[in-house]
């Protein structure tokens, strides 16, 4: 009995000793795969990623210094010139300041909550050079985001040009970055957002941008009042010139505004690329037509403005479109946008000094609804997301350009009452408004005769 156990002890060793390889190599087959899902799930850097995210950081400050301030600057009367070139720079300057030290934090701070971002990288705690965002520099990342705060805040200011006090808009632009724009800035891009989390298409910033910065112009249009002698005086832009050359550097520098928010130079750049050529003709072409028919002339301000609706609309769909779509909605967009400045603006009576809202806000809302239409694969557009239909896709579009209207306005509204109390009053006096804000506020002549 000891013998057959001990050679059935001796058969089992041998057994075992012979079925080792075997399960060494499956062993060393599971940490193979299990080191290649780690090195595949580790962030890695790209450079040519890097190298097109650094670039289109570079365009879209192009967009605001000068793109912002020769376009507005040129749509002004003479006299005023110099005070929107100031304040486009003075704006930038301050968003930049504010987005390092606080508000990257409150838009991709990491906190779980669908509205804020929290305080955990307030002055860019824990970042450094190595950190990664995706397959870019983290650094990158906030450089480019910091462009968007910076040309959304810049372009309010053209619905209350001409009048407002220099200290009145800083402060106003201080209170309105810090609790508008990086709460919906944060609620559309980031991965606890709440847009972000019902699947809102918003690719490059209808909401974030456009909207936000079309209603926030609007409440301050209404709130500073309108110019003096308003419907009554000649107001007509001192250099077209001027305000096509800037327009035509938007369109250039709007190249990184959407193909950048690609995060990458692959494939969706390249769609984003192609829409944005595409929305901007549809765009020009739609106002042209628009304006021949009723009007019986086609202006260069019109084509200007037709380009600019056509970017607009095509920022939050410039990803999920396709180039044929994008062209649709690009003239759907500025007929609509040439509707609410030819007839809804006079027909209401404000001032919309530079058609922030008429172009911007509706083309960002006309853009932002679009995008849950002209993303159905039947039109051309990349598909729904998830596994909905047009109608699910489309409450989602219209429930986030509801809350982002809602939100800025009210928040808005509060903001100029307070900086009205605390400034003594949001508009210059009569008569420095007459003789203009280059001299009176700066102290400085555009031009020289």
């Amino acid at each position: 009995m000891k013998n057959i156990l001990k050679y059935s002890g001796l058969a089992a060793a041998a057994s075992l000793l012979a079925g080792l390889p075997a399960l060494a190599q499956e062993a060393t087959e599971a940490v193979g795969e299990a080191v290649v899902e780690v090195v595949e799930a580790a962030p890695t850097l790209d450079t040519g990623d890097t190298a097109w995210m650094l670039i289109s950081t570079a365009l879209v400050l192009f967009m605001i210094l000068p793109g912002v301030a020769l376009f507005y600057g040129g749509l002004v009367r003479t006299k005023n010139m110099l005070s929107v070139l100031m304040q486009t720079t003075a704006i930038t300057a301050m968003c930049i300041v504010i987005y390092v030290l606080y508000g990257y934090s409150f838009a991709f701070g990491g906190a779980e909550g669908p509205y804020f971002g929290g305080f955990g990288k307030v002055f860019l705690a824990g970042i450094t050079p190595d950190t990664l965002s995706g397959t870019i520099p983290e650094y990158v990342f906030i450089s480019f985001q910091m462009t968007f705060a910076c040309i959304t805040s810049a372009l309010i200011i053209g619905g209350f040009a001409e009048r407002i006090k220099f200290k009145a808009v800083m402060l106003f632009i201080f209170l309105w970055v810090s609790i508008v724009y990086f709460p919906v800035a944060h609620m559309a891009w980031d991965a606890n957002g709440l847009f972000f989390g019902w699947e809102v298409f918003d690719f490059a910033g209808g909401t974030v941008v456009h909207i936000n910065a079309g209603v926030a112009a609007l409440v301050g249009a209404i709130c500073v009042g309108k110019r003096v002698g308003y419907g009554k005086e000649n107001m007509q832009p001192h250099s077209l010139t001027l305000t096509l050359v800037g327009a035509s550097i938007l369109f250039v520098g709007w190249f990184g505004f959407n193909a950048g928010s690609a995060l990458g130079a692959g494939a969706g750049a390249g769609l984003a690329m192609l829409n944005t050529f595409t929305a901007t003709a549809g765009g020009i072409l739609g106002w042209v037509v628009v304006e021949t028919m009723l009007r019986g002339k086609a202006s260069m301000l019109g084509g200007a403005s037709g380009m600019i609706a056509g970017l607009v609309a095509i920022t939050p769909a410039a990803g999920v479109v396709g180039p044929v779509g994008a062209i649709v909605l690009g003239a759907l967009a500025s007929v609509a946008c040439y509707y609410f400045v030819a007839v809804v603006k006079p027909k209401l009576g404000y001032d919309d000094s530079l058609d922030v809202f008429g172009i911007h806000g509706i083309g960002g809302i006309v853009g932002a609804v679009g995008a849950g239409i002209f993303c159905a694969p039947s039109l051309g557009g990349q598909g729904f997301a998830g596994d909905r239909g047009m109608g699910e896709q489309l409450f989602y579009q219209v429930a986030a350009v509801g809350i982002t209207v809602i939100y800025c306005a009210v928040v808005s509204f509060i903001l100029f009452k307070v900086v009205g109390a605390l400034t003594g009053g949001l508009r210059v006096k009569e008569e420095a408004e007459r003789e203009g804000l280059d001299l009176t506020s700066h102290g400085e002549r555009a031009y020289h005769y």
